[in-house]
């Protein structure tokens, strides 16, 4: 069940950011709070919380490889990146999910910015426009290796060796 929250998104700000989602060929629905994007075979997400979320940005943007991420609001980070391609890499989102990563896909709701969450609004920490492209899933997949394997040894190299 639902719980709605006060908000100060406009009508007006909803409608405008649905419109630009939908543009983009996402699926999207409105609710009471905002808008959810609807997971299905071209996007779908990946949600890391704590640390590993750090980790995992940086070695995103040091790859070149980020792409839309969503900022949920929270006592610890909680992020959702945009993917595609997972049914093409299910190996990659097995190992995904027995490191503890979150993966939604197969009509998930995600909420998307300017959707109002118990803790705040969801917000755009890698907005689409700000975004070169959505990546795979495995690109994720590498980047969740990444960081567990430098938390494991604490080491911070960022870059993937050739």
């Amino acid at each position: 069940m639902r719980t709605t929250f006060p908000t100060t998104t406009t009508a007006a700000d909803k409608g405008a950011a649905a419109q630009e989602y939908t543009a983009r060929g996402w699926t999207v629905v409105e609710t009471t709070n905002g808008l959810c994007l609807i997971t299905d075979d071209e996007v779908s997400a990946i949600e890391i919380t704590g640390e590993v979320a750090g980790e995992v940005r940086r070695f995103l943007r040091a790859n070149n490889l980020s792409g839309p991420v969503i900022e949920i609001p929270g006592q610890e980070r909680r992020e959702i990146h945009l993917v595609t391609g997972i049914r093409k890499a299910a190996m990659a989102v097995e190992a995904m999910r027995e490191a503890g990563v979150i993966v939604h896909s197969d009509g998930a709701s995600i909420p998307l910015p300017p959707t109002q969450l118990a803790a705040g609004s969801a917000s755009w920490g890698v907005a689409p426009t700000e975004a070169r492209w959505i990546p795979p899933v495995v690109a994720l997949g590498a980047a969740v290796r990444s960081a567990l394997s430098r938390k494991q040894t604490g080491k911070r190299k960022l870059t993937v060796a050739c």
